[in-house]
């Protein structure tokens, strides 16, 4: 009789996106896969998403594409207001994001998590409403307690645990030495939808400040978008909602168009998320037993567009580099066949991202320019970066 070798356990820490993605690829190659999450359910709704070039590829392969391509919310058009909420042009979203037309996925976030959890939940263990308190690593494996009591070994940790990621924290340290600040901070949240809209967005700006409007369909709710100039992240505020208000009460106090309801709407929403706009850039992204993915690893901000891009890529090429290598080949391959992958996107925020954006009235003036500009062109050819990498085949997946 023989005898099989018991499957390799690892608990990836986050369910978000790159978790569940993660875990679906590792449960194929054959791993025993546990997924904890502080919340104590998935995030449903939230705001829009893309996805778009390899990471389409991955999802392809997922099996779950044609329920994604059902989802997508098909934003029609962008229209960008001056200070008095004059327009400056309206534009179809990919003249902006170098998106395909009828290819690339616009989605609520909700959708897109659901869809992950709904692959992989008969397979994979999800433990809700916990999180790890301490990792500690020896030759036999991973050893865990978690904060809602109790311990266990498993044979690798993945920290898939978002951009202030406490993974990071344990096993490389504080976040200040791989945080790059881009010089925003932004907040997110839901309001009524008083200005009728529908599939749109509509941007306000003055140097330095931004106010959009998101209508994903003709809900009765937008998610509104609030995005202003800040040197150095505004520490004090970022883990205390009522500073979070205040601050942006304070940096929007004189603003016209819409921009006072919009700031109402802010005190009494329940759902702000707010944070400095930044990246991760770290020089490794694993240590002994232990590796990250996703914004842990590679924040991009949303001014590339490709953080989820990023996250579905990177649990791809993670799970595919381990299948059939011991963790430190495994390891190596991921860091190997991934890194030029994320850092052309990442260094997308030097190619237009951030210049939606502009600090000075001169700068501003150049980019409605070549807005206008933009609407007078065909359309644009997509981003190399976001196909820049060719999905391998990882033991015939």
């Amino acid at each position: 009789m023989t005898r099989t070798a018991p499957r390799r356990t690892v608990l990836i820490s986050g369910a978000s996106i790159a978790g569940p993605a993660l875990a679906f690829w590792l449960n194929r190659h054959g791993y025993e896969v546990t997924v904890v999450e502080k919340a104590g359910t998935l995030r449903s709704g939230g705001y829009p998403i893309d996805v778009r070039g390899t990471a389409l590829d991955v999802v392809e392969r997922m099996g779950i594409l044609p329920q994604l391509r059902d989802a997508h919310i098909d934003l029609r058009r962008i229209t960008f207001l001056d200070g008095d909420g004059d327009e400056v042009t309206s534009l179809h979203p990919h003249a902006v994001t170098g998106g395909v037309t009828g290819r690339d996925l616009e989605i609520r976030r909700g959708d897109l998590t659901d869809a992950l959890y709904t692959a992989v939940r008969d397979d994979v263990e999800f433990l809700f409403n916990d999180s790890v308190d301490t990792l500690d690593q020896n030759e036999h494996g991973v050893d865990v307690t978690f904060h809602g009591g109790g311990s266990r070994r498993f044979d690798l940790v993945f920290g898939a645990d978002g951009m202030h990621s406490r993974t990071r924290e344990t096993l490389f340290g504080p976040e200040e030495q791989f945080h790059r600040h881009l010089g925003y901070c932004f907040a997110v949240f839901t309001m009524p939808n008083t200005l009728g809209l529908s599939h749109e967005t509509v941007m306000w700006n003055t140097p330095g400040r931004a106010a959009a409007v998101y209508a994903v369909g003709d809900d009765e709710e937008v998610h509104a978008f609030l995005n202003f100039a800040r040197p150095d992240p505004p520490y004090d505020a970022l883990g205390n909602p009522d500073a979070q208000r205040a601050l942006l009460a304070d940096v929007f106090a004189d603003a016209g168009w819409e921009v006072p309801g919009i700031l109402g709407a802010l005190h009494d929403a329940d759902d702000v998320f707010f944070d400095a706009v930044g990246q991760i850039r770290m020089p490794r992204w694993t240590s002994g037993r232990v590796a990250l993915l996703g914004d842990a690893a590679y924040a991009p901000s949303f001014l590339t567009g490709q953080g989820t891009s990023l996250a579905l890529v990177g649990a791809y090429m993670l799970a595919g580099s381990l299948a059939g290598r011991d963790h430190a080949e495994g390891f190596a391959a991921y860091e190997h066949a991934t890194r030029d992958f994320v850092t052309l996107n990442q260094d997308l925020v030097g190619e237009g991202g951030a210049t939606l954006f502009p600090t000075t009235a001169q700068a501003l003036g150049r980019r409605n320019a070549r807005l206008r500009d933009l609407s007078a062109m065909p359309a644009p050819k997509p981003r190399p970066a976001h196909s820049a990498l060719t999905l391998p085949l990882f033991g015939g997946h």
